[in-house]
């Protein structure tokens, strides 16, 4: 692969979290449930596709959920370029946690959620430990980026918990710390580029004025 004089090839890597569902207005985990975008969400998407679309992106990239492949689908209509889906970029698989709101959650699974906060190895509902999401991730997202050219950009669309794992994956950090990103609003995202030392986080949370997070992990 050609470099720059820097030694590296000044590629980046932009995570794009997908539009509002109404899950995350009710703050229900949606996890892997297949939800569709509302209204709003597709707006969100459109608006957010013009931004990313000056960037010029080289590839495209999505979880294969439909939240994902719609807002993945807004960028490809802007720039021409095709999405490759994949479920290995789906968010996490969390078993009983999903479809239950944040209350509810905390309700029924409280120690659990708990642990989880604390940094300790959980399987919410069940389901997938982080670690194991990023295992399947960020292989992924490195194996798109090294097609790209010199200079290129490769757009990621995922969600939440996914791309929180997998920038912490990309970074070298330990899976305990991958909590000190914070959440991801709808339809923002992250940016990483490539330096002489690896992968380096230029941005997060980007796109608009600040909005709530809502349902982080979906």
């Amino acid at each position: 692969m050609s470099t720059t004089a820097s030694g590296t090839s000044g590629r980046k890597i932009v995570l794009w979290r997908h539009g509002q569902t109404a899950w995350n207005l009710e703050r229900r985990f949606q996890g892997s449930t297949d939800i569709e975008l509302t209204d709003a969400g597709v707006a969100q998407a459109r608006r957010a596709a013009r931004l990313l679309a000056s960037l010029k992106p080289d590839a495209i990239v999505a979880s294969d959920l439909r939240r994902a492949a719609a807002t993945a689908a807004e960028l490809a209509a802007v720039t021409g370029l095709s999405v490759e889906h994949t479920a290995a970029l789906r968010e996490t698989y969390a078993g009983e946690w999903q479809g239950l709101t944040h209350e509810e959650i905390l309700d029924k699974y409280g120690e659990q959620y708990a642990a989880w906060k604390r940094g300790e190895p959980v399987r919410r509902g069940g389901g997938e430990l982080e670690t194991e999401v990023a295992e399947r991730a960020a292989p992924v997202v490195l194996d798109h980026a090294d097609r790209l050219p010199r200079g290129g950009t490769l757009v990621v669309v995922s969600h939440g918990g996914t791309i929180r794992t997998t920038i912490g994956r990309l970074l070298g950090l330990d899976s305990y710390h991958w909590e000190g990103f914070g959440g991801l609003s709808n339809c923002c995202w992250s940016v990483l580029g490539e330096g002489a030392r690896g992968w380096r986080l230029m941005e997060h949370n980007a796109g608009t004025l600040p909005e709530p997070v809502l349902g982080d992990d979906d």
